[in-house]
């Protein structure tokens, strides 16, 4: 496993945990877009937009370059690399597991046993 420093990998997880960041990388997963862009589907201030994006720019998952007025944003893909190396470490433990449990929901299990008969639950009165 490669090793990233503790701080990449808070930067990175800070970025993501946010569902507005989060659709802002995937709204610039096709092309760069101006922070005004970004900002149109939330609703939000040019200023918030502009915050989180420092967020994901921080996290190197985001680059901002200035053309006149407008400042364009791109999306640096490989910054994910540092996030899926940390958990692909980890899909060991989840592979086992799930195949564990779907060897044991693939294993025969004897039906659970029937109930007495109603007649025999009686009480019997003298």
């Amino acid at each position: 496993m490669v090793e990233y420093s503790p701080t990449q990998l808070d930067s990175l997880f800070h970025a993501l945990s946010d569902h507005t960041r989060r659709r802002m990388l995937r709204s610039l997963g096709g092309q760069a877009r101006s922070v005004g862009e970004l900002a149109a589907p939330f609703q939000i201030s040019l200023a918030a937009a502009s915050k989180h994006i420092k967020v994901l720019e921080r996290a190197g998952l985001v680059t901002r370059t200035v053309q006149g007025r407008t400042h364009l944003c791109r999306l640096q893909p490989e910054a994910l690399a540092a996030g899926q190396d940390w958990l692909r470490f980890y899909e060991r433990f989840w592979t086992e597991r799930l195949d564990a449990l779907a060897d044991a929901l693939g294993e025969e299990t004897p039906p659970p046993a029937s109930p007495a008969p109603l007649a025999s639950r009686r009480k019997k009165t003298p």
